[in-house]
């Protein structure tokens, strides 16, 4: 059986290990994070969209930013825990045709989506009196809007680019998802033109996203040092310390994945790095970006009181 000019129907995804014990450890370990991930996301999202205190676009891009990880996370993690129960690591040609292209949609979208936030902070902080006309409801939509499509095109290009290779023999990703690399690595044709195709989206939503979420932060502390009281310095700081450190982590593991050539591959490496931005970061937004937040946690008081 043939798909798209490939003698491959299907695929196997070797995972993070074949060794049967430290998979059963791996599910363990997996699940938990999954499940934190889950329900750290989605009270963020529900309290976002509910609770009439977090009616600010801080807020709405957090919502959204939840919404993004709660969806990446579950075109993974899910298929991921249910090879290691049945033992069956098979995905089917189309199923990973499908894997790859709404992962590189979500992870496009939040790369953009941090730019945004980190800009939104910035305006926030800088100009507070014109905040609330910079930054409206209605302005909010169109850049959501106008990030989600961006990141369509360019995990459309990604993932056409990727499938129109044929795949012959060697069915085995080296790997714990569908991803690129390991996927350039099976194919049976020169991948020279998908190297630069994927180079150039990284040097995008890499280098000159992280770099423009950088200077931001920097013109944020600038504005932080500027506080008078020491209380005020010291929390602003915590704050701002806890979510560079996370979006450095998140950009670093991306750019270290893709922006190198196919003969300095190191797939094994690749893919504990890839865990940081698929699964780590993923978990860890709504803990650093909204749980520590005095704004979210009254807004959980609130909703708890509602229920009970």
């Amino acid at each position: 059986m043939k798909a798209n000019n490939s003698h491959v129907s299907g695929f196997i995804i070797l995972g993070l290990s074949t060794n049967p014990n430290v998979e059963t450890l791996l599910f363990t370990v997996f699940l938990i994070i999954y499940t934190v991930a889950l329900i750290g996301n989605i009270i963020i999202f529900t309290l976002s969209s509910t609770d009439s205190g977090l009616n600010t676009p801080m807020y709405f891009f957090l919502g959204f930013l939840a919404s993004l990880d709660i969806f990446s996370t579950s075109t993974i993690v899910p298929k991921m825990l249910t090879g290691y129960i049945t033992n069956s690591k098979a995905i089917s040609y189309y199923g990973c045709v499908a894997q790859l292209f709404f992962f590189l949609w979500l992870v496009g979208t939040e790369i953009l989506l941090l730019v945004v936030m980190a800009y939104d902070r910035y305006i926030a902080i800088g100009n507070p009196l014109h905040y609330a006309m910079i930054i409206s409801r209605s302005v909010c939509i169109k850049i959501t809007i106008i990030i989600t499509f961006i990141g369509l095109v360019n995990s459309m290009t990604h993932t056409y680019c990727t499938f129109r290779l044929p795949y012959c023999d060697d069915n085995k990703i080296n790997h714990f998802f569908c991803e690129i690399m390991p996927l350039l690595k099976l194919a049976c044709a020169d991948t020279y033109i998908n190297e630069i195709v994927v180079f150039t989206a990284d040097f995008f939503f890499g280098i000159c996203c992280f770099f423009v979420t950088f200077i931001s932060y920097i013109f944020i502390i600038k504005t932080i040092l500027k506080i008078q009281t020491a209380e005020g310095k010291y929390k602003a700081f915590s704050t701002c310390g806890s979510h560079l450190i996370v979006v450095c982590m998140y950009y670093a593991a991306i750019i270290t994945t893709y922006i190198r050539p196919r003969s300095t591959l190191s797939l094994e490496k690749d893919k504990i790095i890839s865990v940081l931005y698929a699964v780590i970061t993923p978990t860890l937004n709504p803990i650093i970006y909204s749980l520590r937040n005095k704004e979210v946690k009254e807004a959980f008081r609130r909703t708890v009181r509602r229920l009970i």
